[in-house]
């Protein structure tokens, strides 16, 4: 087998480097802005697509495997991870798809027709309509269930095409704004409508399959979320009962026995105040938060991936030990809305600490670009519990040196130092619920930053240095 990532940043570093640790050969694609991006060096080869936007090219990517000789593809997550007509490019050039069917993905990674699934099964569902494309529907459907409710886009995940609707005179803009949203993301604009439900936890069960079993791998949970985009993820669920717990395990295995499921994938679910829960949707690829499961289980879920593409056995799922938690380092603003970040970065350390996992997409002197996502690295801590997890993830970042443009690194500590994180008192409302005021740099970012200008050689026989980075970046910031 050779394997071409079809991806970019630290997802397909991280399965680079699993697949060097295999011994099977790999094949990067990178665009133009990437040129120069860590997994263009890690695999044993590389091969340029072109333009910004060719991640999202099936035949560009098909073509590439072509011309390096790769028999298989992993797809990561986002971009075609979850397209169905890329699987079956894929397939008919021959390629193994790392992941799952066509026809598995079309049951699962579409909103409707996992709920009718679910609803086969006798999964609990939070209660909605299946059809809202249309706005007469969707009112009448929202008068039904009561406001406030939720529109989603059919057709893909991510909090992409989904808008909260708290009262029937929001409803006709919202409508609007989502599925044009969703055409642009999904090149679908079907939307479903839900009951929003609130307070409530977001918690996910890890699955893998064979295409005839599959095991549930224990769960996550993911409620603290802005804008519906996870920011901070744990294993095993801080606050749920153990019938919760196997209950949701069982109802995840049965709906990837239904749908055939191969490879990797998330079952999420809402579990309301009083622990009842209620199927959401699937995830038909490996998660950004999978690291957590890895590390309460310590299996490598993406080498399990490669082995069952390859007609290998599932694993045994195992007792979970100890906690870990992930936090999402994203380039992006979060006292400002958080807007989205881009520029150099001019010093980066990343601290060696035991029982601490970094997967990152970048390195030093890099350009990051406004073309793809914001997420930079993940920092991950295992701990025999969940307090030591959390005080060694919050010494880690305090550690993380990012100089060059402004990220998350603070808004994570404040989190995570929250009374409301410490308690396990996370609901998907937390973060909007309460203020987060920006807080000062600290210290030891400040002395980073002054060890860096401090180093610059001095200008020799009277000249005039040239501008630092610092002056020249007009209006640059500190990382934090």
């Amino acid at each position: 087998m050779k394997v071409l990532v079809a991806n970019r940043g630290e997802i397909a570093c991280r399965i680079l480097r699993t697949l060097k640790e295999m011994a099977v050969p790999s094949v990067a694609v990178f665009t133009e802005p990437d040129e120069n991006a860590p997994h263009v060096h890690l695999a044993d080869e590389a091969l340029p697509l072109g333009k910004a936007d060719r991640y999202l090219s099936p035949d560009a990517l098909v073509d590439a495997a072509r011309r390096s000789g790769a028999t298989a593809v992993h797809p990561g997550y986002g971009f075609l991870s979850q397209s169905a007509a890329f699987v079956r490019a894929c397939e008919a050039a021959g390629l193994i798809f790392i992941g799952p069917g066509a026809e598995s993905m079309e049951m699962l990674g579409d909103k409707r027709a996992s709920r009718a699934a679910a609803t086969r099964l006798g999964i609990p569902l939070v209660p909605g309509a299946q059809e809202a494309d249309v706005l007469a529907a969707a009112k009448e459907s929202a008068e039904k269930l009561g406001y406030p409710v939720l529109l989603k886009a059919a057709g893909g995940g991510g909090g992409r095409g989904m808008r909260l609707v708290r009262g029937r005179d929001e409803l006709p803009e919202a409508h609007e704004a989502a599925r044009r949203e969703a055409k642009a993301s999904f090149a679908d604009d079907r939307l479903i409508l839900e009951k929003y439900i609130s307070p409530a936890r977001h918690v996910e069960v890890q699955i893998l399959g064979n295409g005839r079993d599959v095991v549930a791998l224990g769960e996550r949970e993911c409620s603290l979320q802005r804008r519906y985009q996870k920011v901070i993820e744990e294993a095993p669920a801080a606050r749920i009962s153990a019938e919760t717990r196997r209950a949701m395990g069982e109802a995840a295995a049965r709906l990837g026995r239904e749908a055939r499921y191969r490879s990797a994938g998330t079952v999420e679910f809402l579990v309301a105040a009083d622990g009842s829960f209620y199927f959401l949707e699937v995830n038909t690829r490996l998660q950004v938060e999978h690291p957590v499961t890895e590390l309460i289980s310590g299996m490598d879920l993406v080498k399990a991936q490669v082995e069952i593409a390859q007609g290998g056995a599932l694993p045994e799922p195992v007792a979970p030990r100890g906690h870990a938690i992930e936090a999402r380092l994203n380039a992006e603003d979060p006292y400002r809305g958080f807007l989205p970040q881009s520029g150099p970065i001019l010093m980066l350390h990343w601290p060696q600490r035991p029982g601490v996992r970094i997967d990152s997409g970048i390195q030093e002197g890099q350009e990051v670009s406004s073309n793809y996502d914001s997420l930079l690295a993940k920092i991950i801590a295992w701990g025999a519990d969940r307090e030591s997890a959390r005080r060694r993830l919050v010494e880690t970042l305090r550690e993380i040196t990012l100089l060059g443009i402004r990220t998350n690194q603070s808004f994570l500590l404040q989190l995570l130092e929250s009374d409301e994180f410490r308690k396990g008192d996370t609901f998907t409302t937390t973060l909007e619920a309460r203020e987060w005021p920006e807080p000062p740099l600290p210290e030891e970012i400040l002395s980073a930053a002054r060890r860096w200008i401090s180093s610059r050689p001095a200008p020799q026989n009277g000249a005039v240095s040239a501008p630092t980075p610092w002056e020249s970046l007009g209006g640059f910031r500190v990382g934090l």
